[in-house]
């Protein structure tokens, strides 16, 4: 039995330090958290001073109680988890649920998994930090109080099934708030002048003019003064400048530039940055500082002055200006700088490169540029035109890397021929072009990271959840709108001769940007109206200073709750009991037909128009919107084409077709049987020729193809690709198969496999009981009945579960059945 047992929290870990320690250390996982709040109550006493309310849960029993033993028998335990305060928080769980005895437990931190870094906390261990365990305490404390308390209320004002939550609720609100400003925005627009020029010898360079024009008239009027011009270089100034390179990275700015330059979502960034931390190839990916070790630094200019040259290197540090960075921790960087590649999985290894060069590029001289900035006048008016150069005198850290930007408008610098003062150019062309000034962007999920940190709300272990949270709740969802087309106008001077040309451009692309559905438009509305101190940006900055006092050991977490709980409980009990119902109701007018009010609003099933009121004695009408439509912005005549629907097409086959809105999107309904309409198809466009053409896909996508031991095999395509249905089970077809000619060996093949794999999955079984355990992804298995599946941790034996454990599981997991009043009727 090894004499020391180092508990970390994920098995990715643990196989990358077992590499480095001898012998005597056994490494075992904790797998996360062993210990939370509980799922179904509070779990927080706020009578007696906030005290949580801890559990193991149930898929962690077997964790603890593996820990346990293995702890009572070792010599030293060592808590290794991660450095940061929900790693410390790990540690004191771990610590208490273990009960483990302090003079044999030692706490060990490092900002990387190496072998030097694992040797020097071993060497330098401390005991638990509990400002870092109580500031991740008022931060699980505080937002389960918020959660649990205002969820309640959206069930009761708005709909059930909502949730609210302290940093997400406020991330809505500057994404709902940014869709307004677009929307409420009116383009202006002008025209805008450039020329190309050329030089004697013929040599072209572009030259925009200082000012812009309002009206077409204006810029027509300007073009003609340039009709048979003379031009001439009225002045001529370069001056040096110079570029520097951008710090390295930290968690807020690391998924932005993955957005940018490899187009990870920020949940992808740091799943994959995790992994490359757990592998020991870079530092901890969760840090807000911009700090690097002597060690690295020293490794970087190494590195620098070995491949590119002495001048190339210029070592320094950077400090972080974000609110409560913490310096003593590190930026993200290579935990081996000479490693300029990994062969391992190509979106981390994408990644580590990327962290590699942004690290190296920050240790190394600036670039050197030369700026020209050329004045061109006309003989014929006095507006001048102005052109500007760029010359790279020394790359610097530019023969590595340069930072992106989210600045769509940005123009670079081209180069400029041999200029002399007072040297005749000659007009190729003057153009002058309409344009219209932009609405504020949509936010990315990399930039709304970046409206976060500005604003002082999260921290690095924050952002990811966040926005994984209001997607996942529906409340947002990325754009999938291409843009809309708009004619704009040139008017072009060329050879003496003045031309309008009519063009036409994208505009409003809304495609993977970050944009609020009508739900979360009405939670947000309904927040703000009620609860505007949770929702201020100042106040969430607020709260994350406070804990960062906490981590520090300057503020107690257990007076900042009863400041922050005595306003909130009271505000909560007052909006339960005194608030109007909130649906987001719009009205819009008049139905001209019936006199009736026409409205929309949220209803049980979604957004959707409404004729009438609720008060009146004849019933509403109802209909629903379409997916590209919302509350917020659909017009009066938009909301009552919809009550055409739905609309009789004819007779196909005998049978009677319409074309209807439900609540998955447009349909065209034959018989029984329903044909979605093909994404972005326009519902009212559809007429019997094409409702005809889709019901004939739709039959033939629906006949068997093929028989299989006495059974129809059809197939189709799906959200995952296509796919064969056999015996109600659906089996994926890979790129290997020709799916549109599958040969009838193909199908047996196909099917065969599946039944193989199923077998392969099934670990036990109790058909009478219909419980089956199979084994799931990443060495997990686990437990199902009908819908109800219970997930076993990697660490449990299914072999060995009982059918009575199965049960208590299965039946702890399964939803609460609704309780159903009996009434006595009288006799």
């Amino acid at each position: 039995m090894a004499k020391n047992l180092v508990i970390v929290e994920s098995p990715a870990k643990a196989k990358t330090i077992e590499k480095f320690l001898g012998k005597d250390y056994q490494v075992e996982s904790s797998f996360g958290h062993i210990a939370d709040l509980p799922a179904r109550e509070l779990g927080v006493n706020v009578e007696k001073d906030f005290k949580p309310k801890y559990v193991v849960s149930s898929d962690k029993k077997s964790v603890v109680k593996k820990l346990k033993d293995l702890a009572k028998k070792a010599e030293i335990v060592w808590l290794a988890s991660d450095e940061d305060r929900e790693g410390e928080a790990i540690a004191w769980h771990l610590a208490e649920e273990l009960k483990l005895n302090k003079d044999k437990t030692r706490r060990i931190v490092f900002n990387s998994i190496t072998k030097s870094a694992i040797q020097r906390a071993i060497d330098n261990p401390r005991t638990i930090d509990y400002n870092l365990v109580n500031a991740q305490q008022a931060r699980r404390v505080l937002d389960r109080l918020v959660g649990y308390e205002l969820s309640p209320v959206l069930w009761k004002k708005i709909k059930t099934g909502l949730s609210a939550g302290r940093v997400q609720s406020v991330a809505v609100r500057l994404i709902v708030e940014r869709e307004r400003e677009i929307r409420e925005f009116t383009p202006e627009d002008s025209f805008r002048v450039t020329a190309v020029f050329s030089t004697e010898d013929g040599k072209s360079f572009k030259a925009k003019l200082g000012k812009t024009f309002a009206t077409e008239e204006e810029a027509r009027s300007f073009l003609k003064k340039n009709i048979g011009a003379g031009f001439k270089v009225a002045s001529l100034d370069t001056k040096p400048a110079k570029k520097s390179p951008a710090p390295p990275f930290t968690t807020s700015t690391l998924q932005q530039e993955a957005s940018r330059k490899l187009y990870f979502s920020v949940a992808k960034t740091m799943n994959m940055a995790q992994r490359l931390y757990e592998a020991g190839l870079i530092t901890y990916m969760r840090t807000d500082s911009v700090n690097l070790s002597p060690e690295a630094i020293s490794a970087a200019e190494k590195e620098i002055r070995d491949y590119y040259g002495d001048e190339y290197s210029n070592p320094k540090n950077y400090s972080s200006k974000s609110k409560g960075a913490q310096e003593a921790h590190e930026a993200i960087r290579p935990t081996d700088m000479s490693r300029h590649t990994v062969q391992i999985e190509r979106d981390q290894a994408r990644l580590y490169e990327l962290i590699w060069k942004r690290t190296l590029a920050s240790q190394m001289s600036d670039a050197r540029l030369e700026r020209t900035n050329v004045k061109i006048e006309a003989d014929s008016h006095q507006e001048l035109f102005q052109a500007n150069g760029e010359v790279l005198k020394f790359e610097g850290f530019l023969k590595v890397y340069l930072e992106g930007t989210d600045d769509e408008d940005e123009e670079q610098s081209g180069m400029l021929p041999p200029l002399k003062e007072g040297q005749k150019v000659l007009d190729k062309a003057i153009t002058a072009t309409q344009r219209f000034t932009r609405p504020p962007y949509r936010y990315t999920e990399a930039s709304l990271v970046k409206k976060l940190e500005e604003l002082g709300i999260g921290r690095p272990s924050t952002y990811a959840p966040t926005i994984s949270t209001i997607q996942n709740r529906g409340y947002v969802e990325r754009g999938t709108v291409d843009g809309e087309e708009r004619t704009y106008k040139e008017l072009v001077l060329l050879k003496g001769e003045l031309k309008d040309k009519e063009l036409t451009e994208m505009v409003g692309s809304d495609k993977g940007k970050l944009v609020p559905t009508d739900i979360g438009s009405i939670v947000n509305d309904f927040l703000v109206n009620h609860f505007s101190g949770i929702l201020d940006y100042n106040f969430t900055a607020r709260v994350e200073e406070s804990f960062d006092n906490i981590a520090s050991g300057e503020e107690d977490w257990t007076q900042m709750m009863k400041e922050f709980y005595k306003d909130f409980h009271p505000n909560v009990k007052d909006v339960e009991e005194n608030a109007e119902r909130e649906s987001g109701e719009r009205v819009l007018g008049t139905d001209p037909e019936t006199g009736r009010q026409l409205s929309v609003r949220l209803g049980r099933f979604g957004p959707m128009a409404q004729i009438g009121t609720s008060e009146e004695e004849e019933k509403p009408k109802f209909a629903s919107l379409l997916p590209d439509q919302s509350i917020d912005s659909i017009t009066f005549e938009e909301a009552l084409d919809l009550f055409k629907l739905p609309k009789k097409l004819g007779v196909y086959e005998g049978q009677e077709v319409e074309v209807n809105v439900g609540r998955f999107g447009p349909y065209v309904r034959f018989g029984k049987s329903f044909v979605s309409l093909a994404k972005g198809e326009d519902v009212f466009s559809v007429d019997m020729k094409r409702a005809a053409e889709l019901i004939k896909e739709k039959q033939k996508a629906d006949a068997p193809i093929a028989a299989y031991k006495g059974k129809d095999v059809t197939k189709g395509k799906g959200r995952f690709g296509p796919f064969i249905k056999w015996d109600g089970m659906f089996i994926n077809v890979n790129k290997k198969y020709d799916f549109d000619n599958l040969s009838q060996q193909d199908i047996e093949t196909l099917i065969e496999d599946k039944l193989q794999k199923e077998r392969d999955k099934l670990i036990q079984s109790w058909d009478d009981e219909g419980i089956r355990i199979e084994k799931a992804r990443w060495g997990r298995s686990n437990i199902i009945k009908g819908k109800v599946k219970v997930e076993l941790s990697k660490d449990v034996d299914a072999t060995k579960v009982t059918l009575e454990e199965a049960k208590a599981l299965l039946e702890k997991k399964a939803p609460a059945k609704k309780k159903t009043k009996k009434t006595n009727a009288k006799k």
